[in-house]
Order: C-alpha cells, then structure tokens, then sequence
C-alpha cells in the first residue's frame, strides 16, 4: 500500500468521521480524527499533518477559525486544507477560502469527488514547492516571495491563503496584463474547482483589503477580469 502521510480528520458527526476515516485509511494515509476545533488545533500542533480534511460547522470553534490559526503560524501555514460543508452559497464558499482553505467540498459529496480533491489539491502542493527556487518579485511597494510563499507591502508582512498568493503572484508577475475571471479561478484553485465568476469578485476584494495600500493596485478591468497596474 501507499503511503499518503499524516491525514487530521476534523468532523463533529461521528459516523461521518468513522465512515471517512475507514475509506481514506485504504488509500494509505495515517489517519488521526479530531471532533472539535480545539482539539483539532491541539493536534496541528503536536502532529503537524500533511493535509487537514476540516469541517466547517463545529461545536465551539468553528473551521473558519481553526483554518485561520492553522495559517497564522510558520511551521503549518503550508499545511493543505480541504474545508467540507453542507453550506453551498458563493458566499459560503468564498468564506472558506478567504479563512485559508486550498478547497471546499459541499455535503453531501462521494468519496471519489473527496479522494478526486485531495489529490487535486496534494498536485497543487508539489506544484508549489517544485517552483519555490523562483526568486521573489518586486512590484509597487509589494514583495512576493515564491520559494517561502510570503508577500509584503512596504516591508510588512501579510497573512494570504494560499489562493490569495497564487493570484497576486500571476498579476504581479505581469503588471498591466488582463488576466480572466477563468484564469483566476484556475491558477488559484485548479481547473477542476467550479467557482462561479461572483465569487471571484468576492475574492478579489479580500485580497485588495489583505494588501491595504496596494490593493489600490489591483485594477478591474470591466466585463473581462482584473489587472495589477502597470509600474
């Protein structure tokens, strides 16, 4: 058997957490399971996991929360997380992924479509390290840095999922090229991921207001996409 890793399996619902824990264990991975976030947190930190398959809605903290102390510290802010949730609406969505989530998965879903996300979102991953010899990217008064996936404005550091840094990498690599509402999506969640224009728009937002003053710099271009101002 393969073997995947350190998996931490956060759901409340227990015959959820068993029945997935059992599937993915056959898939080679060492699974650990959590049912609050607070135990959750306590596990990221004396298991540091590969990857977090999180539940959004749980007693106490919440996975928005838990995602967003996960992404809070050096040692796990790289850590893939797929968020899982009954909740479906672009809002929804885009919550999780501002919070830090690599994906998001509605309930009710088949275990190919989890086992399909994960490896999606394992692929994303390598992918990223592989590219972490590029060297950082100065533009405006922001500093992106692809080999430790840290960007800042005026030398202060800012606190970007991992979509978040996809994007503005792509835009900053080619200041004044419009780049799709498609293109967004699928540099920052993958072609597989279905995203509705809506929310890339919401997302956009997030990112202008993690960046403060350089968000002014993220510019819409009406009815094609957005564009990060030409220096």
């Amino acid at each position: 058997m393969m073997h995947n890793g350190k998996l931490l399996l956060v759901e409340d619902d227990l015959a959820v957490q068993e029945l997935l824990q059992v599937n993915l264990s056959k898939d080679g991975w060492a699974i650990t399971a959590a049912d609050s976030g607070e135990t959750a947190l306590l596990k990221v930190a004396e298991l540091v996991p590969d990857l977090i398959v999180l539940d959004l809605m749980l007693p106490g903290m919440d996975g928005k929360q838990v995602c967003r102390q996960v992404r809070r510290y050096p040692k796990t802010s790289l850590i893939p997380i797929i968020m899982m949730s009954a909740l479906s609406q672009d809002a929804d969505v885009v919550a999780g992924f501002e919070m830090g989530a690599d994906d998001y998965v509605t309930k009710p879903f088949s275990l190919e479509v989890l086992r399909a996300r994960i490896q999606a979102v394992l692929r994303r991953s390598r992918e990223r390290q592989e590219e972490s010899t590029e060297v950082p990217v100065t533009v405006h008064n922001l500093v992106i840095d692809p080999k430790c996936l840290t960007t800042k404005v005026d030398g202060v550091p800012v606190s970007l999922s991992h979509a978040d840094f996809l994007v503005l990498q792509m835009l900053a690599a080619e200041p004044g090229r419009v780049f799709t509402r498609r293109q967004i999506i699928e540099v920052g969640h993958g072609k597989d991921v279905d995203i509705s224009d809506r929310s890339v728009d919401v997302q956009i937002v997030g990112l202008r207001r993690k960046i403060g003053a350089a968000g002014k710099y993220i510019e819409t271009v009406r009815g094609v996409g957005y564009r990060l101002k030409e220096i």
